[in-house]
């Protein structure tokens, strides 16, 4: 299964029309988004549409009656489906009671979710597509790999080579040439349709209404023209009423595609008469296929019914470093990216499938910031994976690594050990650029840096302590990659904390933070490696702890009091313990490190600044260091895109390497856009990450961490 992955990566790697088309939109995209919602709350909009949905979600059998007492009322007929099969059955055999030969669609991934084409074609009944997206990847004969903009993924190019071959003449790659081909064509199957077929972005239960919203208007054609109109709706778009509809409205085309408005919103109120060939009127048909295929089961599920807030906007998709690498053919299945790796999982219930998919989420957190309906998709995702780990038999390297090695400390430490005086031969200047035999691969798209010779445990001694008597004694949890690799980060910390008056000390017991061990999914050695380190701080005693690693920092305050919450003694100690947590930035900041920042020379070095996914999106922190870094008298130069994953992802990285690289070229080029010569992080990882990358680059930047900036601020003054 993973090898067949790995298969679809590489060829989505390697098509430069993919890495174009995506990486062109998702530039685009953030701008177009945000001078729409330039005069919107968004904060306050998308607390609206998780309180409509959810609340829509809750009351799912309640608003489908009475959406289908009012649509009856006005002539029209409503089929609740329980499942896939049940909605192909129903519309199968409406048309072929009603002679139906050809249809017309647009507007219906719920369509698409209960593969309804392939279905119709089964019985002799032709159906178009004409959503200009949709007829593209129906005569290309692939699936959407976007739900909002299905034929992202192709060029104007590679269009015009698809119309040419079913127009029989030679087009342009003209875009306005070719709309003008699609409508020619598509006219005279909207005149001459027996059906048409359509979904809906809302279903209002208080009056019996479908909204659309759309931009091409073959939306208006298909459900006017033809003499029967069936809509494929799922039963997560129902809302209670007109009101609640309002904010979806909003939200949904700032979202999709940076609008503040769709060029059509039609709204659909039973049926209306259709219009003959000759112009005159003739009576119409309007059936309702309310789509449950999963849905309330999804409700009933307490930790994944939030899913059910998600309005289709695709904005997860649009912000998704993995989607713009590899798109929805490989990150997808009928719904694509991250939202869609948990749909599949529900709807259809394709755990197999699902199990690939969701091993592909970096768990950057980004799709999160943008989400209109509040859904932690990443959360989920999380979530889905480790229940996949628990039903799953996990293999033995995984569960040797895991469980084995990082819940025993004396172990894991004495490997590491062992595997720092085994890289001697590979290590030049600090990094190792080459690696034999099956390891090669790690060292092609970076270098790696070498393990510290001595890690930070044994060097405490070096520890920088106040002159006089602390204020504060300040424990420090080094995280594997500072005490590790980066022990100069640790010294470096305790040098800031020295000049601010506070002793650093190192714990020897501590050990990882276990968090790898919990985003593979195994739990009981997370919490097991939680209460190790909980029991090492608290008989420490000191009165903050201080990490150079927001992962770290995310374990200690987040992870680590969820973990153990059904253990009233050890639940306590944890949220004891977290309100002691600190990350550096948040921590220096605090105490006062802005003031003693500014006492210091000024460099003239210009630096700028990479925010980690955990430092921002889990702590929320992303102001500090920036101040810091500016009254340390560096000079800021902001990047592009500074908040978007590095690539590193912990064990990501290791996973899936070409992926990884792919992010990082990408971190590099806003790097060296910025003009900087340093860069500069608040995380071991990514400064591993962004410094392999700069070394196999040959580019002259450094990757440092905030604690060593300001240390030689310090040292400077």
């Amino acid at each position: 299964m993973v090898d067949y992955l790995k298969k679809d990566i590489a060829t989505a790697l390697g098509n430069p029309n993919l890495h174009t088309a995506l990486g062109n939109f998702a530039d685009d995209y953030v701008k177009s988004r945000e001078k729409a919602y330039a005069s919107r709350d968004f904060q306050a909009l998308r607390q609206k549409v998780k309180a409509v949905k959810s609340s829509a979600a809750e009351r799912m059998h309640e608003l489908a009656k009475q959406f289908t007492a009012r649509v009856e009322e006005r002539g029209g007929k409503v089929y609740l489906a329980r499942d896939a099969q049940a909605a192909v059955d129903y519309i199968i055999r409406l048309a072929k009671e009603k002679g139906v030969q050809t249809v017309v669609k647009s507007k219906s991934m719920a369509s698409e979710e209960i593969h309804l084409n392939h279905h119709l074609q089964a019985q002799g009944i032709e159906a178009f597509e004409t959503d200009l997206g949709e007829w593209i990847i129906q005569l290309c004969k692939q699936r959407p790999s976007h739900m909002v903009m299905p034929a992202i993924h192709m060029t104007r190019q590679q269009v015009a080579e698809v119309f040419s071959r079913a127009t029989g003449q030679e087009l342009p790659p003209d875009i306005s040439r070719l709309v003008k081909v699609a409508r020619e064509n598509l006219r005279q199957k909207f005149l001459r349709a027996d059906m048409g077929i359509s979904g809906a972005n809302i279903a209002i239960a208080e009056t019996g209404t479908l909204v659309l919203l759309t931009n091409e208007g073959n939306a208006r054609l298909v459900t006017t023209l033809p003499p029967i109109h069936v809509a494929v709706v799922g039963l997560e778009k129902l809302v209670a009423s007109l009101q609640d509809a309002l904010p979806i409205i909003e939200a949904l085309p700032r979202s999709a595609t940076g609008q503040q408005i769709t060029s059509y919103v039609t709204m659909i109120t039973g049926p209306v008469p259709a219009a003959g060939l000759d112009g005159t009127e003739r009576p119409k048909e309007f059936h309702v296929v309310l789509l449950n295929n999963g849905r309330t089961g999804l409700r009933d599920d307490p930790e994944f019914k939030e899913a059910l807030q998600c309005i289709r906007c695709a904005s997860c998709l649009n912000v998704c470093p993995v989607y713009r690498l590899i798109g929805g053919h490989v990150f997808g299945d009928v719904y694509t990216g991250g939202i869609g790796t948990i749909l599949t999982a529900f709807l259809g219930q394709n755990q197999e499938k699902a199990a690939r998919l969701q091993t592909l989420c970096i768990q950057c957190g980004r799709c999160r910031e943008f989400c209109p309906g509040l859904v932690d998709i990443s959360g989920l995702l999380e979530k889905l994976r480790q229940r996949t780990q628990s039903q799953n038999k996990p293999g033995l390297a995984q569960r040797l690594v895991l469980e084995k090695v990082l819940g025993n400390r004396q172990l894991f430490h004495r490997l590491l050990r062992t595997a720092a005086a085994a890289q001697k031969p590979f290590v030049q200047g600090g990094m190792v650029r080459h690696l034999p035999l099956f390891l090669a691969g790690l060292t092609k798209e970076k270098s790696l840096p070498a393990l510290a010779g001595r890690p930070l445990r044994e060097r405490t001694k070096e520890l920088a302590r106040p002159q006089g008597k602390p204020r504060a004694r300040v424990a420090f949890f080094a995280g594997c990659l500072t005490d590790f690799i980066y022990p100069q980060i640790g010294i470096a910390t305790s040098r800031v904390l020295a000049a601010l008056q506070m002793e650093m000390f190192f714990p020897l017991e501590q050990t990882c933070c276990g968090y790898p061990a919990g985003e593979a999914g195994f739990t009981d050695t997370f919490r097991r490696i939680a209460r190790q380190n909980i029991a090492v701080f608290q008989q420490a005693n000191a009165d903050y702890i201080i990490t150079p690693c927001p992962t770290c920092a995310a374990a200690w305050k987040k992870l680590y009091p969820q973990l153990l919450a059904e253990d009233a003694d050890w639940a306590t100690k944890a949220n004891l313990l977290a309100q002691r947590v600190y990350d550096f930035s948040t921590f220096i900041m605090e105490q006062g490190g802005e003031a003693l920042m500014r006492g210091c020379h000024p460099s003239g070095q210009t630096v700028t600044y990479h925010d980690s996914c955990h430092m921002k999106r889990t702590l929320g922190v992303f102001a500090a260091p920036r101040q810091l870094l500016n009254a340390a008298g560096y000079q800021l130069a902001e990047m592009r895109f500074s908040d978007v994953c590095c690539g590193f992802g912990g064990s990501y990285s290791l996973q899936y390497p070409e992926l990884s690289a792919g992010m990082l070229q990408k971190k590099l080029q806003w790097i060296g856009e910025s003009g900087a010569g340093i860069v500069a992080t608040d995380c071991p990882g990514c400064t591993m990450q962004i410094s392999g990358g700069l070394d196999r680059a040959g580019l002259p930047v450094k990757a440092l961490h905030t604690a060593e900036l300001l240390a030689k601020a310090i040292e400077r003054s």
